[in-house]
């Protein structure tokens, strides 16, 4: 029964994190990362969420495919998987609670920085978009999630809505596959791991197939301070389970 509650309470988080994430493109490894560390610790977290965001990203891929800019996926992946793996494997030298905290703050500071984008009308072309792959890939394997980071570089490229998600689920979705091997050749994911990332992933799923009504009738003003909101609260979760006596 004590193993029992906190997954029910887990699985119920990950149904509206499912949801959530599937609205606005990211949000749910943000809200299923306090939980998982509460009830299981920060080194049984990071793997298993590795594996409820290929999940995740899986059914996003499958609801939006026709809206998927498959040339980008395929930049931001030449770059960001390498990355991915190369920050796996030196997890260890680094201190998590500052990357975590230059996170927090990155985040944060990326709203106003999306707007400026938007009021200068700059677009990144390819070549910006593979310099982020790099960078984010790099970052995603040392830290849990940074899927908001992604968020105002895909935006200012030009996709919004289905396109933006799908799209961006589809690049994240190769380096979280990059992510769970090399975790499991660094013996990281056991077979516990594998059993508790999956069954939280099928209630995902189920979120993220409700939420596709959600975002072809949410108008495009709406879907963008909806993101805005939860970059805001994302951002400032990360630092409070960086802060000193929290998550980790």
């Amino acid at each position: 029964m004590s193993e029992l509650l906190p997954m029910l309470l887990i699985c119920a988080v990950g149904l509206g994190a499912g949801v959530l994430g599937g609205v606005i493109g990211f949000g749910t490894t943000i809200l299923l990362m306090p939980p998982l560390v509460y009830f299981y610790g920060p080194m049984t977290a990071v793997p298993v969420i590795a594996l409820v965001a290929i999940v995740a990203n899986l059914a996003r891929v499958g609801l939006w495919w026709r809206s998927i800019d498959w040339k980008l996926c395929g930049v931001y992946a030449a770059t960001s998987v390498p990355a991915v793996v190369l920050g796996a494997n030196t997890l260890v030298q680094f201190n998590p609670r500052l990357i975590e905290l230059i996170l927090g703050s990155l985040l944060l500071l990326m709203i106003p920085v999306r707007r400026w984008l938007r009021r200068m009308e700059w677009k990144p072309h390819l070549g910006h978009m593979a310099l982020v792959g790099a960078v984010i890939g790099y970052l995603t394997g040392i830290v849990a999630s940074t899927g908001a980071i992604n968020t105002p570089f895909f935006l200012a490229y030009g996709l919004v809505k289905g396109a933006y998600i799908g799209t961006e689920a589809a690049s994240s979705l190769a380096v979280f596959l990059a992510k769970g091997a090399a975790f499991h050749t660094l013996g990281v994911i056991d077979s516990r791991a594998i059993g508790q990332g999956l069954l939280i992933g099928v209630f995902v799923l189920i979120g993220s197939t409700l939420s596709k009504r959600l975002v072809l009738h949410l108008p495009e003003h709406r879907f963008l301070q909806l993101m805005e909101a939860v970059m805001l609260v994302s951002g400032l979760a990360i630092l409070w389970m960086a802060w000193p006596g929290q998550g980790y």
